[in-house]
């Protein structure tokens, strides 16, 4: 796709054009020097969407003269269980356009809305990190939790509220040890575990070494042992000057030496280590568990702008959990056997996005 979009007053033409495997360097340098793109606007998404899970990518980008202006990474998921959307960005946290310039920004959201009425999807969603005030429906059900970390580390172990900072050094007078695996064997056991005990698909194994393929030292896996044995782990995404540990998980035995406490404490200590000044723990939906386990840790949320455009559809969706409608499903897949869940789960989980 190469298309010229004429801007009132505008020097030059914008050109909105589709990756392509030669453009990537340069959509990445985009991404790496513009201060609204983060991890998930990389090129590399596309890759894993259609590698992973054969989903259609629209990788739209803005040229002027020859310069990138602005971006806008969309994937296409179609299912029957959850509908037919066009998404900026599957399986990811943050999304929508990146832009230097309102030419760009407004050629790129031109584009957007076309294919979605092209493809005839229900709803176009784009997942801003910051609020666009266009005016187009909204949805308040999720939140991010960022917050700056200092190079020292008991400094940052200070900054832990009291009770959760107990937590922490209870794993860590437990003898807990975390290592950073080469492997996914013990981060998808128990990641695995632990989605089926929330009653969620699973990903398939397959998402994760696509992950690692894709991202390499940008993505990293830290394993927490106790007396020799995994007891949880976290799969985390590094860009720029941050650390995202983003699918996490543990077993049965994890609540009681604090394992995910002393897990996420040695995300953020390595990461100081590191040089990184910014921990990302990630969306939330407003009242659940997961939702105040990172409040606990002093981490404010930020609410997450999510802007829709209804093309077919007549509502914005609500496909989440805390819809009533899933309480059976999810209550019912709780009690499905283990080895069967990892057998079904994936074909679910891909639809999801």
């Amino acid at each position: 796709m190469t298309q010229a979009l004429y801007a009132a007053g505008a020097p030059a033409p914008v050109q909105i054009k589709s990756l392509t495997p030669a453009a990537m360097a340069k959509w990445d340098e985009f991404v790496a020097r513009h201060p609204g793109a983060t991890f998930f606007h990389r090129a590399g998404w596309r890759d894993v969407l259609e590698q992973a899970f054969g989903h259609d990518a629209h990788y739209f980008y803005a040229e002027t003269d020859g310069r990138i202006e602005g971006i806008l990474p969309l994937g296409h998921i179609r299912s029957r269980l959850f509908g037919n959307a066009l998404i900026s960005t599957p399986f990811c946290v943050y999304g929508g356009i990146v832009a230097d310039t309102e030419a760009a920004r407004s050629a790129l959201d031109q584009s957007a809305c076309e294919l979605a009425r092209r493809l005839g999807v229900d709803h176009l969603e784009l997942r801003n990190l910051s609020a666009s005030h266009s005016g187009r429906p909204t949805k308040d059900l999720y939140v991010t939790f960022r917050k700056a970390i200092d190079p020292d580390s008991e400094k940052n172990m200070l900054a832990i509220p009291r009770k959760q900072r107990a937590m922490v050094r209870k794993g860590i007078s437990a003898g807990l040890a975390s290592t950073i695996d080469d492997h996914l064997d013990g981060f998808y056991d128990t990641y695995a575990a632990s989605v089926h005990r929330l009653g969620t698909p699973v990903f398939a194994r397959k998402y994760f070494e696509t992950l690692r393929k894709v991202f390499g030292p940008d993505c990293e896996v830290l394993t927490v042992a106790h007396d020799g044995r995994a007891v949880a782990s976290v799969m985390n995404f590094y860009f720029r000057d941050e650390v995202l540990p983003y699918y996490g998980g543990g077993t049965h035995a994890a609540r009681d030496v604090a394992a995910n406490d002393f897990m996420y404490w040695e995300v953020m200590r390595r990461a100081a280590e590191r040089g990184l000044r910014t921990f990302d723990y990630g969306r939330s939906k407003q009242g659940t568990g997961a939702y105040s386990f990172k409040k606990n840790w002093g981490f404010e949320p930020q609410p997450l702008p999510y802007e829709y455009v209804l093309v077919k559809g007549r509502a914005v969706p609500d496909v989440n959990p805390l819809n009533p409608k899933y309480r059976l499903v999810i209550e019912a897949w709780k009690r499905m056997p283990f080895a069967l869940s990892k057998l079904i789960g994936p074909w679910i989980a891909r639809s999801l996005g």
